[in-house]
């Protein structure tokens, strides 16, 4: 698999009866190679390893319905009260984060109504933090820690 712009933190890998498997610590079960997954796995190992986030507060591939129709986030991560804190949409390296990369995400957040967001193909990352009263959106050089995205006293 390529090369990303994200931590390893050993991504366990392996080649299972359908071909190459990667562990998911999350969902706790070996899926099918992707490009898509492999950045995904190393956002979640980001997450978990660099940035603090608990592995009980993160979901992968949430469930959502919007305008009807059923999605599915990427990973959203909760703060201990389990209101969403953080959207990220993954892609595979190959895809380009255009308009309707950006787009996908904000309706997306039209539902968790997240304060951060991370859009990210593994080799390109964009976040920001979403003030949803004033309706306006500021571009941050990397996420905050989770102790700074969902900061409640509680260690």
């Amino acid at each position: 698999m390529q090369v990303l712009d994200l931590p390893d933190h050993g991504v366990k890998t392996k080649h299972g009866a359908d071909g190459p498997t990667v562990f998911d610590p999350i969902r706790r079960r070996w899926l099918v190679l992707t490009p898509e997954e492999w950045v995904r796995q190393h956002v979640l190992n980001h997450l978990v390893h660099d940035l603090g986030c608990p592995v009980s507060l993160i979901g992968v591939e949430t469930p959502l319905t919007l305008n009807g129709l059923s999605k599915r986030a990427d990973i959203v991560v909760h703060d201990r009260d389990g209101q969403p804190v953080l959207l990220v949409e993954c892609k595979a390296p190959e895809v380009a984060l255009g308009q309707a990369v950006f787009e996908q995400a904000a309706r997306y957040n039209l539902v968790f109504k997240v304060r951060y967001l991370m859009v990210t193909n593994g080799l390109r990352h964009y976040c920001c933090t979403v003030d949803h009263q004033r309706g306006t959106v500021e571009f941050l050089p990397a996420l905050p820690t989770f102790a700074v995205m969902a900061p409640d006293g509680r260690p």
